[in-house]
C-alpha cells in the first residue's frame, strides 16, 4: 500500500493526539475529518518547498523572477524601447547582472555581450587630428566619447531543454536585450551607438 504525504501529514497529526475514546482515529470521526482538511494543507506546502528551492536559483527562477529583479535593480523591460523583455532574456540579464564583476574595457563589453548570447565588435571613434589619413571621418572632440557596438541584425535565441513552453523559438531582432544591458552597464560620460549588419 502506497501511502500519500497527505496521510503521512494525517498519521503524524494522530499521533500527536492523547488517548482515548474522546479521541477516534477512525476516518469517518469528526477530528479525523479536522485532521485530514489540516493534512492536505500540510502537504501542498511540503510540495511547494521543492520549488522554492528551484527558485533561489537565478537562472531557474519563474515565479521569484520579478523578486530577483527588484533586489539587483533590474527591470523586466527594455531600456531602450520600453518593450517587454521574455522570461529567457529576462533570466539571462539577471545572471549577467548577478555574475559580473564590472569593467570599462573593450573586452568586458565582448565578454558581456557573449554571455548574453551575441557575437560582437566594437568600434572606438576619435576626433579627428592631421596625423589621420584622407579618408578618416572630420570628428570633432565629442567623438573621443563615442563608440559602436557592431553585431549581427539577427540573432539566434537557442531553445533547449530547460526551456518552458512559454520559451520563443524564434529569431532576436536587433537585440533589445543586449542594448538594455549595455546603455546600463556602459561608462555615464560616454555615448553608445548600436549598428547592425
Amino acid at each position: 500500500m502506497v501511502i500519500d504525504q497527505t496521510d503521512r501529514y494525517l498519521l503524524a497529526l494522530q499521533g500527536l493526539l492523547p488517548h482515548g475514546p474522546a479521541w477516534p482515529r477512525d476516518l469517518d470521526a469528526p477530528v479525523t475529518r479536522m485532521l485530514s482538511g489540516l493534512s492536505a494543507e500540510l502537504a501542498r506546502v511540503d510540495g511547494r518547498t521543492g520549488q522554492l528551492i528551484a527558485e533561489a536559483v537565478p537562472n531557474a527562477a519563474n515565479e521569484l523572477l520579478s523578486d530577483w529583479e527588484r533586489a539587483v535593480v533590474l527591470s523586466a523591460y527594455s531600456a531602450v524601447d520600453g518593450s517587454a523583455l521574455s522570461v529567457d532574456q529576462r533570466r539571462a540579464n539577471l545572471v549577467s547582472k548577478l555574475t559580473e564583476q564590472g569593467g570599462q574595457s573593450i573586452a568586458y563589453f565582448i565578454a558581456l555581450a557573449a554571455k548574453l548570447g551575441f557575437t560582437i565588435t566594437i568600434t572606438e571613434f576619435h576626433e579627428w587630428s592631421v596625423n589621420d589619413d584622407v579618408e578618416a571621418a572630420l570628428n570633432g572632440t565629442q567623438w573621443n566619447y563615442a563608440w559602436q557596438v557592431n553585431a549581427p541584425s539577427v540573432t539566434s535565441s537557442e531553445w533547449t531543454v530547460e526551456s518552458t513552453v512559454e520559451t520563443a523559438f524564434s529569431m532576436v531582432w536587433l537585440n533589445t536585450l543586449m542594448e538594455s544591458v549595455f546603455q546600463e552597464d556602459k561608462p555615464a560620460h560616454t555615448v553608445l551607438l548600436f549598428a547592425y549588419s
